[in-house]
């Protein structure tokens, strides 16, 4: 709750043409997110139009760079991974040591161990788009969408969906906040 305050603190101090950047900036952290940065910026008074535009572009900018670097994490991986794959005396592939899904490993705690097992189930059940949508019920988007590139999920294909949750979750809560506030006054 302290990050909220000081997010709160900071644009009620700030020059009203800065204040969507601080809105912005609240978006880029995870369990803030576009939801909780529009709803910042709608409490200190900025537009709620404003607030939410800059939420989910605050929101959405940190997860696209997340999953890009997830992606070529997950590729440089995989690269190497294929490289050392195990060949046979005529040059044929025997084994391929490169994964496709969420694979335990003997050092994960049981904790993180469940938590894998747990996205690898609603993966299978809801599939990209009802992870995506439903992800932040559960997890912020920033770690959806990293478990999703890391496993292989076109880079693509979970910004749309990233896209379409973050703009999906941030108008409805701004439009909830935006209510409040409304008959609060």
């Amino acid at each position: 709750m302290n990050l909220i305050e000081t997010f709160q603190n900071l644009v009620a101090q700030v020059p009203e043409l800065v204040q969507p950047l601080i809105v912005a900036l609240a978006g880029a952290v995870p369990f803030i997110e576009g939801e909780g940065a529009a709803t910042i910026g709608i409490l200190g008074g900025i537009p709620p139009v404003i607030a939410a535009i800059a939420a989910i572009i605050g929101n959405f900018v940190c997860v696209a760079l997340l999953v890009l670097l997830s992606a070529k994490a997950r590729e440089a991986v995989v690269n190497r991974q294929r490289a050392k794959a195990l060949v046979d005396a005529d040059g044929r592939v025997v084994a391929d040591a490169a994964a496709t899904g969420i694979q335990i490993e003997a050092g994960d705690s049981e904790r993180k161990a469940a938590r894998k097992q747990k996205f690898q189930r609603a993966l299978e059940r809801y599939g990209v788009p009802g992870v995506s949508l439903l992800g932040p019920l559960l997890l912020p988007t920033h770690f959806t969408a990293t478990m999703l590139a890391a496993i292989g999920i076109g880079r693509a294909r979970i910004l749309i969906w990233q896209a379409v949750a973050i703009v999906g979750w941030t108008t409805a809560l701004s439009l909830l906040a935006t209510g409040i506030v409304h008959f609060a006054v």
